[in-house]
């Protein structure tokens, strides 16, 4: 996902990865502008999990899944629930990957995932309050890549916000001094749905959506989270040292204004028929 070393990749191949792009093309056929397929499952461990979601973007694949507790809220914040993202990169889904203790790039997936859900308040904390300074529901999400061919905060981004979606759990209220279940269940009171976007720059040129090849001989990539009002509420630069110059993130930024459209509309797609005929 992040800063691969040259040796990841031979010379030759980085050399017609460049040429190619010089070209006006990309080594799949995509326009530089252009994301590969994009397919969402919905409800995929629900004896696991609230809510859950397995996200493809060509052959990238990642789960997603929700876990909602009851707990007691941060003293600076008593009426207000929390949210967290966390995130595994597992050897099953890439032999770039270690076991052990969770990595730089582990880290760096969920923080960047979770600054999309947070900055763009995509969750009403207030809602998840169950008796301020009391009780609140704790919502995480899990992260979790099976197979990794490029570009995985934008596939965990997407499952995660397919899980959110999607997450059905008791309702609680406090009564007696403790909280206990009303015998209804709830959704996650999302407000704001925002989707995060990458784009890479391999030299002079701007791809979105970077494949684990092209990711291997970018300079730097850029991910925006776009909202629904087609704000932009968390930049996120990382995957190499290159700069960017204020004109190329002014180019980005129309890309993941564009694409953002089509994804959310996906996503909403995904979810509205998967609840079916009301």
């Amino acid at each position: 996902m992040g800063d691969f070393s040259g040796e990841t990749i031979s010379v030759i191949d980085r050399h017609f990865i460049n040429d190619l792009l010089d070209q006006g093309e990309r080594q799949d056929g995509r326009a530089f502008d252009e994301y590969r397929d994009i397919s969402i499952e919905l409800d995929v461990v629900p004896a696991k999990a609230e809510g859950s979601a397995i996200v493809h973007i060509g052959n990238t694949t990642v789960v997603a899944g929700v876990k909602v507790l009851i707990g007691e809220p941060y003293p600076d914040t008593p009426d207000e629930g929390v949210t967290m993202v966390t995130a595994e990169m597992p050897p099953i889904a890439s032999p770039l990957f270690e076991l052990g203790p969770p990595k730089e790039d582990a880290i760096e997936l969920a923080r960047v995932v979770d600054r999309g859900v947070r900055e763009s308040e995509t969750v009403d904390v207030k809602r998840l309050c169950i008796e301020p300074g009391k009780s609140v529901y704790m919502v995480f999400c899990d992260i979790y890549p099976l197979e990794y061919d490029g570009n995985l905060i934008d596939a965990s981004s997407l499952a995660a916000n397919a899980a959110l979606l999607r997450t059905r759990f008791p309702e609680m209220r406090w009564e007696d001094d403790q909280a206990v279940p009303t015998g209804k269940e709830i959704a996650v009171p999302i407000r704001n749905l925002a989707i995060e976007c990458t784009v890479a720059r391999i030299g002079k040129h701007l791809i979105i959506d970077p494949t684990l090849r092209e990711e291997m001989v970018q300079d730097c990539r850029l991910t925006m989270a776009v909202d629904e009002d087609d704000n932009f509420t968390a930049l996120q630069k990382g995957g190499g040292v290159g700069p960017m110059s204020l004109d190329q993130i002014d180019a980005a930024m129309d890309m993941a204004l564009e694409r953002s459209k089509d994804i959310r509309k996906l996503l909403l797609d995904a979810v509205h028929e998967s609840e079916g005929p009301e």
